[in-house]
């Protein structure tokens, strides 16, 4: 039996990279998994249908944090597909995974990009776990995907990596709220990884190399190596840890 048996979470920006992997592993350990897609919801199904064939149980949520109301049509799918399944809209694990990142030095940067990223990846994670909380069991879990981009300087990723920064910061500050009700919040830090989200370093060989090098172990990250660290999060195993930014970049610039 999974550390995760009869366990449900939501995972957003499941439909492909590391929130795929995620969703997966989740699945694998026993969770019921609300596959959380933005627009391309072949995408957000073809997750679902995988889980299924490998024994786990999953569903789909659509909605679009561009949106003014992503975050409320989210939880409403939720409360309705988790209804229709348990009888009840409670859940027991959150992951903030979905995000967007452009690659903009400071003379570049637009308030259009700047705005964009702050939407997608702060005020969406942030009202999310507010409207999810009166829904999430107590000893539940929040896992906040971040990034190593946090902790070394990338000048031409200067608003993602600012939006990371507040994660980090939502993230200490919350589990200092939530600890009375034994709900843990931990933040996942990435190196480089390989999703499509990194397409153009990927094709470009001295581009894959070079990012390759930035790991003790010479290697990119895989969304499995992400998902491996988050299952322990979602379990009970990971009880005595919260308010934490873990690194999990394979030891990206030391």
């Amino acid at each position: 039996m999974g550390k995760l048996q009869g366990k449900i979470a939501l995972v957003t920006g499941a439909s492909r990279g590391i929130g795929r992997g995620i969703a997966l592993r989740l699945a694998q350990e026993g969770a019921l998994v609300g596959v959380h897609y933005a627009k391309n919801r072949k995408a957000g199904e073809e997750v679902v249908r995988e889980i299924w064939e490998k024994g786990g149980a999953a569903f789909a949520v659509g909605a679009d944090f561009k949106s003014a109301n992503g975050v409320y049509e989210l939880m409403g799918a939720m409360d309705e597909a988790l209804r229709a399944r348990t009888g009840d809209n409670r859940f027991d694990i959150l992951v903030n995974n979905a995000g967007i990142a452009q690659t903009a030095f400071i003379e570049d940067l637009t308030e259009e990009i700047f705005e964009e990223e702050m939407t997608i990846n702060v005020k969406a994670p942030l009202f999310l776990i507010r409207e999810a909380l009166p829904r999430l069991r107590d000893e539940g879990r929040i896992i906040n995907i971040s990034s190593a981009v946090t902790r070394v300087a990338f000048p031409n990723l200067l608003g993602y990596s600012m939006t990371k920064g507040a994660i980090n910061t939502m993230t200490s500050t919350l589990a200092k709220q939530l600890g009375s009700r034994n709900i843990t919040i931990n933040a996942i830090m990435p190196g480089i990884t390989d999703t499509d989200m990194n397409t153009a370093t990927k094709q470009d060989p001295e581009g894959r190399k070079f990012a390759a090098g930035l790991s003790v172990f010479d290697r990119w990250g895989q969304p499995e190596d992400l998902a491996d660290v988050a299952a322990f999060l979602a379990s009970p195993d990971s009880r005595w840890i919260t308010g934490q930014c873990i690194d999990v970049s394979g030891g990206t610039h030391l």
